[in-house]
């Protein structure tokens, strides 16, 4: 089971990414710009998604919506 990117690049665990669309996430007033620089993944049991922390919250991002920095 490999975790890819939306460029299909193989990301691993501590990988920094990029966010290639404006994404508002749910239960919160936070919306992440395109370009946000997020550092430090973590990988899930589901390869289509990565745990990561952006302003102090731990959230879950779809991979389709990050290239690997």
């Amino acid at each position: 089971m490999e975790t890819k990117d939306s460029n299909g690049t193989t990301l691993a665990d501590g990988d920094s990414v990029t966010v290639i669309k404006d994404l508002k996430v749910k239960g919160s007033s936070i919306v992440l710009k395109r370009g946000t620089l997020i550092k430090k993944i973590r990988l899930t049991d589901d390869e289509e998604e990565v745990d990561c922390r952006v302003e102090g919250s731990s959230i879950v991002l779809k991979t389709c919506f990050l290239k690997k920095a």
